[in-house]
């Protein structure tokens, strides 16, 4: 197993970190002292919903379309917010306040099904309703990524079909997504490059993935994957700017011979991809990354202004 592996999550080092304060049902408190009881659902089952959101400039890039996923993936789990959009920002902001963040914040939003009465399956059993967690952290991606670009390696693990567990499901359920990435820590890879059910490639075990053949811009077809707000604007982008861009179903044949790769994701925007099963992707350049790279950071500042 490789022992220099990065992922796009990787961030530079924040002492501030160290004495955040995080969001419990209402209560600021230090991290240290942030708990919720092993009875929740959420810690017995993986019940509960997320989103990771980025602020800039004290604005919340994206505020809308991350909660028209974090409430639509509520309502499809029967899963009771507790409160509207205002109750929701309300709270990013009063610990966005308490920690003094401005921007460079990165937040997982967390909600659970909430504690339950005995340790066991039955969603009526939740009886407290539900547990509302915030984490923000002082974070911003590590440069090297940009230069370095991700390793991927094709996994076994795949991406479910929607009657199994849907993948547009933002849900604390991950563990397919852990052993996908475990998988490919044992093939010497950074991150696991997942395929759809019918063997056509998807997503990674973290992010949204891209390549770009003849200046094309290809992704998947979303049928089988998380569908991530960074991606949507990532195709909107493209459109808006004459770059060609396609969902489609295509195979590992299409991916090796890309001239660019790139993931796409909240924390890291848009991350490159140096090698997937070990084969360089194109030849280090990568124009159309670096251009869609541009647009989206001057979107993000003109969204956040």
């Amino acid at each position: 197993m490789q022992t220099d592996s990065q992922t796009t999550h990787d961030a530079d080092e924040d002492i501030r970190n160290r004495d955040i304060q995080i969001y419990v049902n209402g209560d600021l408190v230090h991290r240290n002292d942030a708990k919720v009881s092993v009875y929740d659902s959420g810690f017995l089952l993986g019940d509960g919903m997320w989103e990771g959101m980025r602020l800039y400039n004290g604005k919340w890039a994206f505020f809308d379309e991350h909660m028209d996923r974090f409430f639509a993936s509520c309502k499809t789990v029967s899963l009771d917010v507790g409160m509207d959009r205002a109750g929701i920002l309300e709270a990013l902001t009063r610990t966005a306040e308490a920690n003094e963040m401005h921007t460079d914040v990165h937040c997982r939003l967390m909600l659970t099904r909430g504690v339950k009465v005995k340790p066991f399956q039955h969603p009526s059993l939740s009886r407290t309703g539900p547990t509302l967690v915030i984490i923000m952290e002082h974070s911003r991606p590590v440069d090297g990524l940009q230069s370095k670009g991700i390793r991927l390696a094709t996994v076994p693990q795949v991406r479910g079909l929607p009657m199994s567990q849907d993948p547009k499901l933002n849900s604390h359920s991950k563990l397919n997504c852990v052993i996908a990435c475990l998988q490919a820590e044992e093939a010497g890879a950074d991150e696991g490059l997942m395929l759809d059910p019918h063997g056509f490639v998807n997503t990674t075990n973290a992010c949204n993935f891209f390549i770009v053949r003849g200046g094309e811009v290809w992704t998947s077809s979303g049928d089988y994957c998380m569908k991530g707000v960074t991606r949507q604007k990532v195709i909107d982008l493209c459109r808006a700017n004459d770059i060609p861009v396609f969902e489609k179903n295509y195979s590992l044949y299409e991916a090796y011979g890309a001239n660019e790769a790139f993931l796409t994701g909240t924390f890291g925007a848009q991350t490159p991809v140096a090698s997937i099963d070990g084969k360089p992707i194109g030849d280090g350049q990568r124009p159309v990354t670096a251009r869609i790279r541009a647009l989206y950071k001057d979107l993000v500042a003109a969204t956040t202004a």
